[in-house]
Order: C-alpha cells, then structure tokens, then sequence
C-alpha cells in the first residue's frame, strides 16, 4: 500500500516479451549475450577514449558521454528482465518500478541530446575547421553535455512526477518487459488526459527539435564539402562523420518505423518492439558501429587489447 503515492498496489507484473514457456531460455540466451556485449563494446570505447591522449578531444568526448549512457539505458531494463526469467518470478516493487521507468527516458533522451551535439561538433569541425579549436574549447563541451544531462532529467522528472499522482487500482499487469511509460498510463485507472498532453507537448520538441537541428547540420556539412576540389578531400572530410550519421539514421530510422508507419501488429507489439531497439539493439551495435568506420578508434582499441594481453607477460 502507498496511499502517499495514490496507489492501492504494492507492486506490477512484468509479462516479459513472450508467455510461452519453452521460449524464456532462449529469451534469457539472447539478452544475456546482447547485455555483455553492450556493456563490454562500450566499455571498450570509453576506456580506450580515457588512456589513449590522441581522442582527448570534443568528438571523443562526446562518445564517451554516449557509450555511458547506453550502457546505464540497457542496464535500467535488461538485468531486471533476465532476473525474472531465471527465478519464474514476473513481479516488480512499485517503487522499482518507478525507478526502472525514470531512467528508462532520461537514457533515450540523452541518447537523442548527445546526437544533437555530436552533429554541432562535425558542423563546426567541417564548415569551420580553422576555428575549430577555439569554438569547441572545453568549457563548451562541459557545457553542452551537461544541459544535455540537465534537459534528460527534466523531461524524465516531469512524467515521473505526473505518473506519480495517478491511481492504480486492482489490475497490475503490465505487457512489457520492463516499467515503460506507455503502459503504466494505460493501466492507470485515473484520468490519464495530462499526462498524454504533457507526453505530446514535452516529446514532440525532444524527438523533433534535436533532428531538425542535426538536419540543418548536414545540410551545412553536405555543402561544405561540395566546395572541396579534391576526391580525397571530400572523401577526408565525410569518413569523419560518417559513424554519427549511421548512428542517427539508425535511432531516427527507428522513431519512424515504429511509431508512424501504420503496423497489422497490435500497438502493445509496437511499444515492446520500439523498446527493445531503443534499450536494447541501439547500444549494442553503437560500438560497432564507431569502432569498425573509425581508423582513430580501431587503433585505439587495438593498442589498448594488446596492452591488456601483455600485462600478464
């Protein structure tokens, strides 16, 4: 009971991804597999970024800051999901559940915050390069990641706050696999009618005003690099945002596919579809990304391999 909360419920069920039975280990196999890999991909990037002096730099950095947050986005859901798998159990505390739901959003924001600034430091890099170092000096880039993270916690602070004052009476089953905002307004037996405006009104510039500004972006970029004489000037200047603009397409690319595109599956369908490629598939192949269309990177994460398999020598 949490009647400071509004609530007659104490905790939710989490119905996971599937009801069959004989589909949960193959479900536990594959999210455990696709966690370790997220979580040791971005961890590579990141502590390769930190040891190696040649990526101390804004671009760099900015990745780091992305990497981090993929690992904390999967981390919000997938343990929680392959825990219930291995002990049968579906349940999960009201106020974990309200936990699970607040980082869940603030990760899909920065996600899409950082984007935006990653998008600003290749603009600048390549309509300005000779003002480059000046523009992106370390104070903006403290400046700029940290109102990402500010901005992230305000959106997820304000749904959180408003979720908090409905109330949730006999029914507690939740179709996903982790606490999703979506579903928690469904099963709210209040009137839900402002929370979905503020879901409108809040959402709408965090996925639109972001990609707008990455659009123009690259339309700068584009021209910019139209005006190189060189093939491999031209070539030079769009390998170095080329692992970004792939990254964007995908989360973007995912937006679009999932949620306004018309579907013949079931919305419910859509929303764990959606989730798991934004929780899940996204910052898993993040690193793949970035490592295997970056020489800096490839570099980096090789001497830091190899510096690994010769400690024990």
């Amino acid at each position: 009971m949490h009647q400071g909360n509004q609530t007659t419920i104490s905790e939710f069920l989490l119905l996971g991804l599937s009801n069959q039975p004989e589909q949960q280990k193959l479900l536990f196999v594959l999210f455990l597999s696709m966690y370790l890999v997220t979580v040791v991909g971005n961890g590579l990037i990141i502590l390769a970024i930190s040891l190696d002096s040649y990526l101390h730099t804004p671009m760099y950095f900015f990745l780091a800051n992305l990497s981090f947050a993929d690992i904390s986005s999967i981390s919000t859901s997938v343990p929680k999901m392959l825990m219930n798998i291995q002990t049968k159990s579906q349940s999960i505390s009201y106020e974990s559940c309200i936990t699970q739901m607040y980082f869940s959003i603030m990760f899909v924001a920065i996600d899409n915050f950082i984007l935006v600034v990653m998008a600003y430091d290749r603009f600048v890099a390549i309509c300005h390069p000779l003002n480059y170092r000046t523009i992106m000096n370390p104070r903006l880039c403290i400046f700029l990641t940290a109102i990402s993270w500010v901005l992230s916690n305000t959106v997820s602070l304000t749904h959180t706050l408003l979720l908090l004052q409905l109330i949730f009476c006999d029914s507690n089953t939740l179709p996903h696999f982790f606490c999703d905002l979506a579903p928690l307004l469904k099963l709210s037996c209040s009137d839900t009618m402002i929370n979905e405006l503020v879901l409108f009104i809040v959402g709408l510039p965090v996925i639109t005003f972001p990609f707008v500004l990455i659009l123009f972006s690259y339309i700068f970029i584009v021209r910019a690099v139209l005006r190189i004489s060189s093939k491999e000037g031209k070539w030079k200047a769009f390998s170095t945002c080329g692992s970004h603009l792939t990254v964007v397409l995908l989360f973007y690319g995912t937006i679009v596919g999932v949620y306004f595109f018309p579907s013949s599956t079931h919305s419910g369908d859509r929303d764990k579809i959606g989730a798991v490629v934004f929780t899940v598939v996204t910052p898993m192949v993040n690193p793949f990304i970035y490592s295997l269309r970056n020489k800096d990177m490839k570099g980096a994460l090789r001497k830091l391999i190899s510096r690994k398999i010769s400690l024990p020598i």
